[in-house]
Formats: structure tokens, C-alpha cells, sequence
């Protein structure tokens, strides 16, 4: 028994046989209460328990029965084989190890995919060095220094092209955007819809601009997307007349900012005055995609409000040429179509306003008490009431020759709000003078009180429409 214990190969073998199994039989477990957990740790336990541990095992067998052969190269084989697999084995672990649980946003999630795949090129290529020297006796010293040398001529030869890429996939490390954000590039505008280790993608609305990383690596962009305030603002500088009064400025292009359909209903527009008759309009919107349409919705209403405010926006004439002629015309027709005399147009020509609005504009807010009858001359307009929720109910559309405001004689809130449907122009005569035309023709009363019950019936109806919702 003592002679077989003491031979060379018995230990061993026997560590194998009793070892390998047990060794198997663990990792199994260990293997399986990971996979159910779903950890990265998962893949390296399965490549050491189906390869790594059988490879081991069979150089020692093999090495020992070949130590009788001096010849024999099987066992070398064997320990290449081995050597290749324990690489694998530590890139695998090594990549759960850094990268298998790695949080949103920390450096390991940033390293770009070609570093990673550079270092297990550098773990192979120093193994295969090891392996050469160890297992086959090579002399590989030779070869690192020509190696080396020929590193550092092909680097001084592409160091121009290697370069940019270099600074490039730097800057995909460091992730100062992301797909889907917004960038402001000096060659596009637009949104990131790919990014790759050469290049970004960015939908500028007219086709996708391809811009190399080394460009945005070694230039200056905006990131849109990134904002220190609570939301992202559209905003326009507009330029006045000296002449017109800041406050009256300010508080017109609050009001057009504020009403603008794409600003953040929970965050305030902001107006800032900048010297020499400039002011800054900041809008908060939901989003850089909703820039443009803020930007020139405000632009366009902005003109009109200038002009019902007689301010000069741009140096413009807030008062056309035509404006006294244009409202004696279009109030001549309106009188004549209610049955009134020259008298009372005269009075109403006397008093009458030529007042624009763009499309949108909200003529009349609803639950509000008119100053003034405005006949509509060119345009259209629609009758809205808000339920509830705050949802908007058409109830009617008055055109050419109709008027609104007919509650501003009786003082009382009107019930319904007036939104133009297009560009639109009235006729405002105010409270005062139309009080002087109505006691004269007490038709035109009986008209306006007609208008005021339809328009509060058919206002009445709608929001009982709408609280029943649907059947």
C-alpha cells in the first residue's frame, strides 16, 4: 500500500477523482442560485465549472503519465489549452466584477465599448506572451521590442487620424448628452437620435446631420436638453420705440406670452427690459422641440398686440394710414344693416377703433365684463365656454357684419369667451357711445337683448351637454 501511495502520480489523481467531482457538484449550486438571481456573476461560475476545472484536471493527468516521455508534448498542448481558458475565465469575471452591476450614470457605464474591447486585447496578447514564454520556452523578448518599436512608428504615422477618434470616444465617456437630447452644434440643430464610437446623429427636421465625434470633442455645442431651471425657455428679443412707455411694453408682451399655447401652464413667462428700447421674452415650453413654434406663434401675435396697444414695434406705425377712413367704411355698412341713420353713425365713427387680432387670440375672455361692442369686419371668430374640467366648448361662429360684447350695455359678464379663428379684424365702439346710439333706436336694444338670451341659452346648453358627458 505504501509503494502505491508513494508513487508520484497517486496524490494526484486521487485529488481529481475525489476533488473534481465535489468541486463540480458546488458549482452547480452556486451556479444555479445566481442564475435565479439574474446576477452577472452567473457566466464566469459556468465557464469555471464546464471548462476551466475539466481543463485542469486533464493537464495533470496528462503531464503526469508524459513525465515518463521526455518527448511528449501533450502536456504542453494541455497547458496552452489550460492557460487560454483561465484568460477567459478572469476577462468574464473581470467584466462582472467592473461592469455586471455597474450603476446608471457611474464611470463604468460610460466606458465606451472599444476601451473595454482594447484592454481584453492587452490581457490576451501579455496571456499569449506568458503562455509562449512558460509553457513553450520562447524567447519573447525579441519580440516586445520589435513590437514596441513598430508601435511607435505606426502611432507617430496616425497619430493625425488617430487622434480625433481618440478624442472622440473621451468624449463618449464622459456622456455630456444622450439620445434624445437636444443640441445646438455650430454645423446643426437638432435631436440625438444616434450615437456610435465615430459619429453622432442628429435630426435637424430637414434630414439627419452626421456629425464626427472628434468635431463635438474639440468644438464647443449646447445641450438644449440640460437646463438649470425647471424647464427649457424659447425666447425673442424684440425691439420698441423709444417713445413707448416700459410698462405699457412689458405688460403687452406678458399677456401675448402668457397666452401662447405651448408655454408650461404651471411656470410664468418673463419679460426683461435690456436698455435702448430692446426687451427679452423668455417663455418656459416642454420641451426644445416646442422652441420654434413658441418662438414664432409669439413673434406673430406680438405685431398685432403692438398695434392694438399703439406701440411702434420695429419703428412700425401703430396707427395705419387709413385707420379713420377704414372704420368710417366698414361702420357705414354695419349701420345700414341694423337700420341705423347717419347720426348714429356718426357718433360711432367718432368713437370706433380699427383693433387686429392673430389667430387664437382670445378677443373677449369668458366671465368678463365688455367695455365695448366690437362689429367684426374681416375675419372670423368662434364662442367658446369652459366646462368644469377647463376644457374649451365651441358653442357658435360669428363672421363678417356679427358683433361681440353686446353684455358691455348692461354691465353684466358675458358667458361666453370670443377666440379668433383666423386673422381677424373689428370695429370697438366703446360702452359710452354705443349707450348714445341704442337710446335713440330702441330696435338696435331689442336686437342686442335677443343676442344676450341665444348666446346665454346656447351656452347654458353646452356646459349640460358636457357635465352629463357622453350617453
Amino acid at each position: 500500500m505504501s509503494s502505491l501511495t508513494g508513487q508520484s502520480w497517486f496524490w494526484p489523481a486521487l485529488s481529481i477523482v475525489i476533488g473534481l467531482p465535489i468541486l463540480l457538484l458546488v458549482l452547480t449550486e452556486l451556479y444555479g442560485f445566481l442564475a435565479r438571481r439574474r446576477s452577472s456573476y452567473a457566466k464566469p461560475v459556468l465557464l469555471l465549472r464546464n471548462y476551466v476545472l475539466p481543463a485542469c484536471a486533464l493537464f495533470i493527468l496528462i503531464d503526469q503519465v508524459e513525465r515518463t516521455n521526455v518527448e511528449g508534448n501533450w502536456a504542453r498542448i494541455a497547458a496552452t489549452a489550460f492557460g487560454f481558458l483561465v484568460m477567459l475565465f478572469l476577462l468574464s469575471g473581470a467584466n462582472a466584477v467592473l461592469f455586471g452591476e455597474a450603476r446608471e450614470g457611474s464611470w463604468r457605464k460610460r466606458l465606451p465599448t472599444i476601451f473595454i474591447d482594447l484592454g481584453r486585447l492587452i490581457v490576451i496578447v501579455v496571456g499569449v506572451g506568458v503562455l509562449l514564454s512558460w509553457v513553450w520556452g520562447a524567447d519573447i523578448g525579441g519580440l516586445v521590442t520589435a513590437v514596441g518599436v513598430t508601435s511607435i512608428v505606426i502611432g507617430l504615422a496616425v497619430q493625425t487620424a488617430v487622434g480625433p477618434v481618440i478624442a472622440g470616444l473621451l468624449m463618449l465617456f464622459e456622456q455630456p448628452f444622450h439620445i434624445g437630447d437636444w443640441l445646438d452644434t455650430d454645423d446643426a440643430k437638432g435631436r440625438v437620435v444616434e450615437v456610435n464610437w465615430r459619429s453622432v446623429h442628429i435630426d435637424t427636421g430637414n434630414g439627419i446631420q452626421i456629425i464626427p465625434n472628434a468635431t463635438l470633442a474639440t468644438g464647443s455645442f449646447t445641450n438644449l436638453s440640460r437646463v438649470t431651471g425647471a424647464s427649457f425657455r424659447a425666447t425673442a428679443t424684440l425691439t420698441f420705440s423709444a417713445a413707448d412707455p416700459p410698462g405699457t411694453v412689458t405688460r403687452t408682451l406678458l399677456a401675448v406670452a402668457q397666452s401662447l399655447p405651448a408655454r408650461m401652464p404651471t411656470l410664468s413667462a418673463q419679460v426683461t427690459a435690456l436698455g435702448e428700447a430692446k426687451y427679452k421674452v423668455s417663455v418656459p415650453v416642454r420641451t426644445p422641440a416646442d422652441e420654434g413654434t413658441a418662438r414664432n406663434l409669439l413673434l406673430h401675435r406680438t405685431w398685432y398686440a403692438a398695434q392694438r396697444a399703439g406701440l411702434h414695434l420695429d419703428g412700425a406705425d401703430c396707427e395705419p394710414h387709413d385707420h379713420v377712413d377704414y372704420v368710417a367704411q366698414k361702420l357705414r355698412f354695419i349701420a345700414a344693416a341694423l337700420g341705423l341713420g347717419d347720426e348714429a353713425v356718426a357718433t360711432m365713427t367718432a368713437h370706433g377703433r380699427r383693433l387686429a387680432y392673430a389667430e387664437g387670440e382670445t378677443i373677449q375672455g369668458a366671465d368678463t365684463v365688455p367695455d365695448a361692442i366690437g362689429f367684426i369686419t374681416e375675419g372670423s371668430v368662434a364662442m367658446v365656454v369652459y366646462g368644469g374640467d377647463g376644457g374649451e366648448l365651441t358653442i357658435g361662429h360669428l363672421g363678417v357684419g356679427d358683433y361681440i360684447g353686446s353684455t358691455a350695455l348692461t354691465r353684466q359678464r358675458a358667458v361666453s369667451g370670443v377666440v379668433a379663428t383666423a386673422d381677424t379684424t373689428i370695429v370697438s365702439v366703446p360702452r359710452d357711445a354705443i349707450s348714445e346710439v341704442v337710446r335713440a333706436n330702441p330696435r338696435l336694444a331689442r336686437s342686442l337683448g335677443e343676442a344676450i338670451e341665444m348666446r346665454r341659452a346656447a351656452a347654458s346648453a353646452a356646459l349640460a351637454d358636457a357635465n352629463q358627458g357622453p350617453r
